[in-house]
């Protein structure tokens, strides 16, 4: 197998487990004790590590170890104060531009979103950029990249402490819907508010992590 291919692998079930909590926030690890998780070698390990240091998951230290990024108000808030600052101007330009099949593609998705079997890692981030993705330059879709994942982490462990169950996947699924809706509507200040709202929803979630 490619050095690249196990990099990308190991960079996504390290992904996984710091989203979902399985490691833990604070929790410091050995590149001995990873690499014996994955059954691979030291290096794409580090590689690995590397990519999730950047997207302000992981803290490596000095020496062979690194520490799951803790939890913290101030990084949440961070989180949301760019996204707020972001997401509701590039949506109220995109709105302009998706076309009908790719509202009904999404409409679809959103019908579906949040189902316990089905969901996969990436849900959330694909959804949201293929919402701005007609607006969005560059710079904006990885400068919003990172934080999409880093709120995702809070969003996914609050999720797991509040215990949504059905009523509540369907409640995300339902709000997803709504800002298809919002989108189709093809008024900015419309869209700009629907995505407010939706951030405020998330970011209100996620507040749950630190509880």
């Amino acid at each position: 197998m490619a050095v690249r291919s196990v990099v990308e692998q190991a960079t996504q079930v390290l992904r996984r487990a710091i989203l979902t909590g399985a490691l833990a926030p604070g929790a410091e690890y050995s590149l001995r004790e990873l690499a014996g998780m994955l059954d691979i070698s030291f290096i794409p390990i580090r590689e690995a590590l590397r990519t999730l240091e950047g997207e302000g998951l992981v803290v490596t230290r000095p020496g062979r170890s690194a520490v799951v990024a803790p939890l913290g108000l101030d990084d949440l808030r961070g989180i949301y104060r760019l996204r707020r600052a972001l997401e509701p101007e590039i949506a109220a330009r995109s709105c302009l531009l998706l076309s009908e099949a790719e509202l009904d593609r999404l409409a679809e998705r959103a019908a579906g979103f949040g189902a316990v079997a089905g969901v996969t890692d990436d849900d959330p981030h694909v959804f949201h950029l293929a919402l701005l993705a007609p607006a969005a330059t560059t710079w904006d879709i990885r400068v919003l990249t990172p934080l999409w994942r880093a709120g995702e982490r809070y969003v996914r462990i609050g999720f797991g402490r509040t215990g949504p169950g059905p009523a509540g996947h369907r409640r995300d699924g339902t709000a997803h819907g709504e800002l298809v809706a919002a989108f189709r509507t093809r008024d900015p200040a419309t869209v700009s508010a629907a995505v407010e709202r939706d951030l405020a929803r998330t970011e209100k979630i996620a507040l749950a992590a630190l509880t």
